[in-house]
């Protein structure tokens, strides 16, 4: 079906297939390989760890090979709005559309709650100053600065335009896989065995099937972004071929699955990880204990530093697209739909962004932990709306069967599951009081953009 959305203001059309894969895998992998090793391990401990993030990005396959046929035929910003566009009633996908902005969305504030994190391992003064406390975390004025500085500054480069966002992802997602490629290589060869005991965190009978199902509870935020790039799809050079879409994303999601693995085997085999989590260290401690080395925490922070501006900048370009093309249907106000004259970008969007990070980034590290919960149940929605369009387009031609309809009801059963894990009480991990304050919150803020929607559609 073709999408028959008005585009009078167009985005402008200028990348390549390997900037949309640094886009998807970008938008998947942050800092809470450095910042949450600690948590993961105690979830999991090492096997349960690597198992939970290589099943969970094994079962999100069919997720990915989904979204990169309904990209290939339906170039969208909005994304899922534009996959559900006359096959859902229009309620319904602006629900889950605006579910699936909140996966991007709620990264922006992370991150720029992470910088300061990050920041405080290296320089005692961004522990200093404290303002406030929330959840018995305290939020001090250099980290709350740097921040907001750094919103600020994805921001500026996003109004700047699309081309200097592309090229600022692409620099920052290959200095980061060559940093981590090093620093791999020297944990398995300098670590041992015995580092790995025991495999999984929980004890006793069944407590290695608990160990995986709790860090898989986690796989769906942490791999969110490989299915971004249909969000920058309005954006490709002239001449592309629509079937990089699927390319890149598939590339996104296979390379973010092993680089998970691989930093949590790494970690464990470079140092005893009962100790890290005991003493609730990071990935950049581990190493600097292994080798006797501060210079090699300072090169992994390093690392996490580029991957955390890397993965802020990758969900603000998809948020902002989402929103733009939300905008653009008349969903919400169209304010949202503007773009900018000169420079293509949709700058009502990106203000919007910017305003809603700055806003939630005053929380602090309290938002860490349950941003990644809320983010899984989100992405969840969006998924599992976006295989059950694709099968009732399908149903539209007559491609009701075959292996593109085994893919799409393979993905959209996972993408249930990851809702189900998340909603239901009595599975281990499910959402707390505070993350469904957080998903109603943002649910109301949905409900209040709706009911401002013109009546009339332009």
């Amino acid at each position: 079906m073709k999408n028959e959305t008005n585009r009078s203001e167009d985005l402008v059309r200028t990348l390549t297939r390997t900037e949309y894969f640094t886009f998807g895998f970008g938008a998947m992998v942050g800092v809470g390989w450095v910042v949450l090793m600690d948590d993961w391990l105690s979830r999991g401990g090492p096997g349960g760890a690597a198992l939970g993030f290589l099943i969970g990005g094994l079962l999100l396959l069919p997720v990915a090979a989904t979204y990169g046929r309904m990209v290939r035929e339906v170039p969208d910003a909005g994304g899922e709005i534009a996959y559900t566009e006359g096959v859902f009633p229009p309620a319904a996908g602006f629900a889950s559309a605006w579910t699936m902005v909140l996966a991007y969305a709620i990264v922006c504030p992370w991150e720029a709650v992470a910088v300061g994190n990050l920041l405080s391992r290296v320089f005692p003064v961004f522990q200093a100053m404290p303002l406030y406390t929330v959840a018995g975390r305290a939020m001090t004025l250099p980290r709350l600065a740097v921040g907001l500085a750094l919103t600020g500054a994805v921001a500026a480069i996003n109004l700047r335009g699309i081309r200097p966002s592309a090229a600022f992802q692409k620099l920052l997602t290959f200095a980061l896989l060559a940093i981590f490629a090093v620093f791999a290589a020297l944990g398995f060869a300098r670590g041992r065995a015995a580092n790995l005991e025991p495999l999984f965190a929980r004890p006793g009978a069944g407590g290695a099937a608990l160990s995986i199902l709790l860090v898989m509870q986690i796989v769906p935020y942490f791999m969110t972004g490989f299915e971004s790039v249909g969000k920058g799809s309005e954006e490709a050079r002239r001449g592309f071929d629509p079937r990089d879409f699927g390319r890149a994303i598939l590339a996104a999601a296979v390379i973010g699955c092993a680089f998970y693995v691989t930093i949590v085997l790494a970690v464990s085999f470079v140092f005893p990880w009962r100790t890290l989590v005991a003493e609730k260290l990071g990935t950049e401690a581990a190493f600097a204990r292994a080798f006797g080395s501060q210079a090699a925490a300072d090169g992994i922070l390093f690392a996490a530093l580029l991957s955390l501006v890397k993965i802020f900048n990758g969900n603000f370009v998809a948020a902002t697209r989402m929103l733009f093309g939300i905008g653009r249907r008349s969903l919400v106000h169209p304010a949202l739909a503007r773009v900018h004259p000169a420079r293509g970008t949709p700058r009502n969007a990106i203000a919007l962004m910017a305003a809603l990070t700055a806003a939630a980034s005053f929380l602090g590290d309290a938002i860490l932990v349950p941003v990644s919960e809320v983010g899984s149940l989100a992405v969840g929605v969006g998924w599992f709306s976006t295989c059950l369009a694709d099968r009732l387009r399908a149903r539209r031609t007559g491609r009701t069967g075959g292996r593109e309809a085994l893919l799409a009801w393979t993905g959209a059963a996972v993408s249930a599951a990851v809702i189900g894990m998340k909603v239901t009480p009595w599975v281990a991990g499910s959402f707390s009081r505070a993350e469904w304050i957080a998903f109603l919150a943002w649910s109301a803020l949905g409900a209040a953009f709706w009911a401002m929607r013109p009546r009339t559609r332009p």
